[in-house]
């Protein structure tokens, strides 16, 4: 197989993909971006605006159509993800995290029993999340400490996890334990966890820097009893699961930033226009000017990498170095976006009256979750290299 086809075939729109587009960013604009401030403020996203994600059917873009799904392909999440990140990446990362992490665990690792019961469910009203972090398992995720012990038809599961994304709201968890520490990360094993089983509590939500509105919580697990049949894929697999469904949530991360990078510049050139100092607005200027081209050329080559990896997944082509490629790339340049225009907006852009604040505050966890800047490299380093 070829390592990597060329950019432009895979990074042209179709007519449908635009239309997808447009539809998304309509939503945003008219009914995500008038509680953006106030969703912020509270650390709380309106379950209102949710329940219409599914009615959107944004929450099983991949989900076959028979399982109640729009039955799309992975690019048209990533179209999802980057336009309600424009607006508030709170927004993104939960749909992200739905379709690129738990949806696509299910449908890659699930028994047939196993996505008849629970892809319909994720298409049309739950929730998911995916619990891998833990206090000791962050960058080294397979350190993780917690444990599950099969008795009979089921496995009792205890411990805790740490910086679940969408935990406070979500009814269905894609959660990692090990089933003998001995055996390191081959005794690592993958479990649907449903929010109402016995011995499970969403615990302490953080009170984060940025995307306040997404849920960050830990997770308490007391013995809690998993059915036997809810093991996703094989015990002692789990590994497996972890490592491919990150490699294609990084891509949304990277979708989520350029949309994040997008919404940031966008609302910079407008307030270009806008703000005028020496009788004229600031845009005339050749020193604004050449700032705005500059982003604007990092922002496209961003945006070209996210699309690039993301078609690659589809084509079922390799794409572990393209993803960890956005991943890194994306979180770096929405930052200097976010921060560069910061200083447009001058004095108005350290308050909370003008957008530019957020998307600062926003852009510093893409350097963080899903794999570290440094974690990226360390994948880009081995796969070009040559060691994986």
């Amino acid at each position: 197989m070829p390592d990597s086809p060329v950019l432009g075939p895979l990074t042209h729109v179709s007519e449908e993909e635009q239309m997808f587009r447009e539809s998304v960013r309509e939503f945003a604009r008219a009914k995500l971006r008038p509680q953006v401030h106030s969703m912020d403020e509270a650390g709380r996203f309106d379950p209102d605006l949710l329940r219409q994600f599914f009615e959107m059917n944004l929450m099983g873009i991949e989900v076959p159509e028979n399982l109640g799904g729009s039955g799309c392909g992975f690019f048209m999440s990533i179209l999802a993800v980057e336009e309600l990140s424009r607006v508030d990446p709170s927004a993104g990362v939960i749909v992200d995290v739905q379709n690129t992490l738990v949806n696509n665990a299910l449908m890659r690792w699930g028994t047939e029993a196993q996505k008849e019961r629970y892809l319909p469910r994720l298409a049309s009203h739950a929730l998911g999340a995916y619990a891998l972090s833990e206090a000791g398992a962050g960058s080294d995720a397979f350190a993780l400490r917690t444990q599950a012990d099969l008795k009979g038809d089921r496995y009792v599961l205890n411990g805790h996890k740490l910086w679940i994304t969408n935990a406070a709201e979500a009814d269905l968890f894609i959660l990692f334990a090990t089933v003998d520490p001995a055996l390191g990360y081959k005794g690592i094993t993958a479990f649907i966890v449903e929010k109402g089983f016995s011995g499970f509590q969403a615990g302490k939500k953080e009170n984060k820097l940025g995307i306040r509105a997404s849920s960050t919580c830990e997770l308490v697990l007391e013995n809690c009893e998993v059915p036997r049949e809810n093991v996703l894929g094989e015990a002692g697999k789990g590994y497996k699961v972890a490592i491919e469904t990150l490699n294609e949530g990084r891509i949304g991360i990277g979708a989520q930033m350029v949309g994040l990078a997008g919404g940031a510049l966008e609302a910079g050139i407008q307030y270009a226009k806008e703000r005028e100092q020496f009788g004229q607005p600031i845009a005339r200027f050749q020193a604004v000017q050449f700032q705005i081209a500059d982003l604007a050329t990092q922002l496209e080559a961003a945006r070209l990498l996210t699309y690039n990896a993301a078609r690659l997944k589809d084509a079922r082509l390799p794409f572990v170095k393209e993803a960890a490629m956005a991943k890194y790339f994306c979180s770096e340049v929405a930052e200097r976006i976010a921060s560069q225009m910061v200083e447009l907006f001058g004095g108005y852009g350290y308050t909370k009256d003008y957008p530019a604040e957020k998307y600062f505050r926003d852009a510093k966890i893409g350097k963080i979750y899903e794999g570290t800047s440094f974690m990226q490299l360390q994948t880009i380093a081995k796969v070009v290299l040559g060691e994986r």
